[in-house]
């Protein structure tokens, strides 16, 4: 099976190229843990090496043998558009990096319909040259949140990389429209479904917005998770990470006695400083 890199050269060289295709991966962070920078630096490398661009080769280096790049990459997020996922991810990364490589990268932004249900003002979110009477409080009927993250899914991610942006959006603006079990199916669904892709398809979660017990079953719905936490050691805090589950993946780690990985964010985004095995 081919293995597609997440773009982070130690952890693509020591899982043997990256993840297995067909896999849907859930990047669970503590606020600030490196989570979001993960999959910043993912799209942004991928982008990167899409174009054979000298800063991939700086960056990153040689592709493993085992890996495959995609065919294309694709950024859906919940309730951000374009233009501030832009700017935030060239703020956590120099932003000659972040701008030669998200050129290679598409963004889907499904704010309309994240926050048509909402009270939150209309102009906040909508295109500034929408038609006035929309603006005004004429009704439209919009496609629902989660069917319109699935059809978003659907099409873009089959032998694709698709990062998701974010699970924690969704979870609270569960409650009419759809309950957590509906978050649920969805998972486990596209779980299914990205086998047959081929596709790479990386979830974004803040730890902090579910339950224990939901977040169980997130982690079981998905063929991996990556875990990213802040550790206290005396007067100083580290933040690390550590493969909870991965299909594929985790039997390599076990083998190399690798117990968590120490990560650090630097011009490039996140990268792995450390590697903590069982002495």
């Amino acid at each position: 099976m081919e293995r597609i890199p997440f773009g982070i050269n130690r952890l693509d060289s020591t899982i043997r190229g990256g993840a297995p295709e067909g896999s849907v991966v859930l990047l669970s962070g503590e606020a600030g843990a490196g989570a979001e920078e993960f999959m910043y630096t993912t799209a942004v490398m991928h982008g990167l090496a899409g174009q054979e661009h000298d800063l991939f080769d700086l960056h990153y280096g040689d592709l493993p043998s085992e890996a495959m790049l995609p065919e294309e990459v694709h950024f859906i997020s919940v309730t951000h558009d374009e233009r501030e996922l832009r700017s935030i991810i060239s703020t956590s990364m120099d932003e000659e990096i972040a701008r030669a490589g998200l050129e290679n990268v598409s963004f889907e932004s499904l704010a309309k319909q994240y926050f048509h249900v909402s009270p939150v003002p209309r102009n906040w979110y909508a295109d500034q040259s929408s038609d006035i009477r929309t603006l005004a409080g004429r009704h439209e009927e919009r496609e629902g949140l989660l069917s319109a993250l699935g059809g978003a899914l659907s099409e873009r991610s089959p032998g694709n990389l698709v990062i998701l942006d974010s699970l924690s959006d969704l979870v609270g603006a569960s409650g009419e429209e759809f309950s957590w079990s509906d978050i649920s199916y969805l998972i486990n669904g596209l779980e299914k479904a990205a086998h047959s892709w081929g596709a790479l398809v990386l979830v974004h979660l803040n730890r902090e917005t579910v339950t224990d017990i939901q977040h169980g079953q997130l982690v079981e719905n998905c063929d991996g998770t990556l875990q990213f936490q802040w550790e206290t050691g005396g007067s100083t805090r580290a933040r690390t990470m550590v493969v909870k589950k991965f299909n594929g993946v985790l039997s390599t780690i076990e083998a190399e006695n690798i117990v968590k990985f120490e990560t650090e964010l630097g011009d490039a985004g996140f990268d792995i400083s450390d590697v903590r095995k069982i002495r």
